[in-house]
């Protein structure tokens, strides 16, 4: 029998990137779906990514569809994409010199069956100085990121310690990606990237 066709369910370049690093060969279609901040915050970001999967996979049954989706949570309180600069910097003073946990929920579903599970990691984020701030926002990158910040920007110190999974931070646990895929028979390459070496999703 013929494997199905995988899609993922994300506009993410960085989901994009990380998918690739263990499946050659998929599509990309937007699911559409409304985010939604509904509690309880523990399974919001795995909630997210089912309603992303079932949505693609409605239009696209005969396919396998995986889909994620990432939050920041602060003290209880969920923080998502910034909607302007003045956003993001509210949100770097916020995050700076503090920990944070980062919700990564991941979803696969073919031929109508579905498995969803989240990753859940602890971060803390660089003591930013307001010029710093000023100058990372002025670059535009914290703006489609969960948080206001990429721990992948090598070139900025946006991340002082992380306890988790680096590639769950950057929005889309390859671990735990892998397992579901495997779950739903779709075959795959182990995660080549040597930090994925020492995860302890591994």
């Amino acid at each position: 029998m013929a494997e199905r066709t995988l899609i993922l369910a994300s506009a993410s370049p960085r989901r994009r990137e990380l998918l690739a690093a263990i499946v050659p060969e998929f599509s990309v279609i937007l699911s559409e779906v409304e985010e939604f901040d509904d509690p309880p915050v523990e399974t919001l970001a795995e909630r997210l990514a089912v309603a992303k999967v079932q949505a693609v996979a409605g239009r696209n049954p005969s396919a396998c569809v995986v889909g994620a989706d990432t939050v920041v949570v602060a003290d209880g309180n969920v923080l998502g994409k910034p909607v302007d600069h003045d956003d993001a910097r509210h949100m770097l003073r916020r995050l700076a010199g503090h920990w944070h946990e980062v919700r990564t929920g991941v979803a696969v579903v073919t031929g109508g069956r579905l498995s969803a599970a989240t990753s859940i990691s602890r971060v803390l984020v660089h003591r930013f100085t307001d010029s710093e701030i000023a100058a990372y926002v002025d670059s535009g990158r914290p703006i489609d990121k969960a948080g206001a910040y990429g721990i992948q920007d090598a070139d900025v110190p946006t991340v002082d310690a992380m306890d988790g999974c680096f590639c769950g931070v950057m929005g889309l646990p390859l671990w735990l990606t892998a397992r579901l895929l495997s779950e739903c028979g779709v075959s795959h390459a182990s995660p080549p990237m040597e930090r994925c070496l020492t995860c302890p999703e591994r």
